[in-house]
């Protein structure tokens, strides 16, 4: 008697990103060439489409389903074009959308009025997207109940909104960390690399941050001096202009809390400058991982940052998808199911150590 039952795991089907590896292109490339979309050499669009038939390629059936009769695309908004952390959220989001046959666009959102310009009713996004990913924007309850109304689902990253699907950390648990480990250190001469206090959009990260790392360091009896709080811009030339001034005060820390690793590679330049060794002199933490913190041996609070942007697009298609399925045509994912908060993780590298013998 023959079995038909099979030991074997069924072959994982073919992602987009297998197609761009093989065809040497990016993601948005595959996207374009195998829908016949412009502005593809003719060369690339017959590599693409052999690749994809040797791995047997589908784009997902139900996006495609949902792309057709529709604008067929996905905006996502970032306050800053620029900066490591956006970008690689951005292309989290940018591999789920082209997978699922989306096109996809970026635009800058520098202040709440631009915000405002682009949910006004009178510029009907409605005609130009079926999706917004906000990162690091937050709306009103009625521009999000807005967009509800005209058809245009709407997934946030790094802040929540009720009834719309989330993805964020605990920023002030990051903040906690932080503390926790400097003053495990013995450090008691403590100060923060943050921002962006005086930007013209409201970032809950910063405030988060600052809140959870002034609680831990209260709660451990310290009382941190004036000026300790340095504002880096979430960039390197920030982080950089922050130590400086930070060396060059009257009472040296011992140890710095940088709220980005971007402002803590600053941070080690400026540290370098003056003959200070990350780790023995001045001890530094940062957050997210960057792929250069281990270069740097940069001791940093761990985040998925490109799981955010996939995360995010993913319930958004799924809220898309269900939205077109809805007889009333509005369809609302319940807020704790959405809402996603990634965990976080130290990682300890050689930039944090005891504080230097005097």
């Amino acid at each position: 008697m023959t079995n038909t039952h099979s030991n074997e795991s069924p072959a994982r089907r073919a992602t987009i990103d297998d197609v761009a590896a093989g065809a040497g292109v990016s993601v948005a490339t595959v996207s374009r060439a195998l829908r016949n979309l412009p502005n593809v050499a003719e060369s690339t669009r017959q590599r693409v489409a052999d690749v994809a038939a040797s791995l047997a390629y589908q784009p997902d059936p139900a996006a495609a389903r949902l792309a057709a009769g529709r604008t067929g695309t996905v905006t996502v908004a970032v306050p800053s074009l620029n900066g490591w952390y956006f970008s690689t959220v951005v292309a989290g989001a940018e591999t789920v959308c082209a997978d699922a046959g989306l096109e996809f666009q970026v635009i800058g959102i520098a202040t709440p009025q631009q915000r405002d310009r682009l949910l006004d009713e009178l510029q009907r996004i409605e005609r130009r997207t079926d999706g917004l990913i906000l990162i690091d924007i937050t709306v009103t309850d009625e521009q999000a109940a807005s967009l509800q109304r005209r058809r245009v689902s709407l997934a946030t990253v790094g802040s929540r909104t009720i009834g719309h699907p989330s993805v964020a950390i605990d920023d002030t648990h990051v903040g906690r960390v932080a503390a926790d480990h400097l003053v495990g250190l013995g450090h008691r001469r403590i100060a923060v690399i943050g921002g962006v206090a005086d930007g013209p959009m409201s970032f809950d990260a910063p405030i988060a941050r600052r809140r959870g790392f002034e609680s831990a360091i209260h709660a451990h009896g310290i009382t941190l001096a004036e000026g300790s709080f340095m504002n880096g811009q979430f960039n390197v030339a920030g982080g950089y202009a922050a130590m400086t001034a930070l060396i060059d005060s009257a009472e040296r820390p011992t140890a710095v809390f940088a709220m980005s690793d971007e402002m803590a590679f600053g941070a080690i330049m400026a540290l370098n400058e003056h003959g200070l060794v990350p780790g023995d002199d001045v001890s530094l933490i940062g957050v997210d991982d960057h792929e250069f913190a281990q270069v740097v041996r940069l001791t940093t609070i761990r985040q998925p940052v490109a799981d955010h942007g996939s995360a995010a697009a993913r319930l958004l298609i799924e809220t898309m998808t269900a939205r077109d399925r809805s007889d009333a045509g509005v369809h609302r994912i319940d807020a704790e199911v959405a809402s996603l908060q990634p965990e976080v993780h130290l990682v300890e590298r050689s930039t944090t150590g005891p504080p230097p013998r005097t």
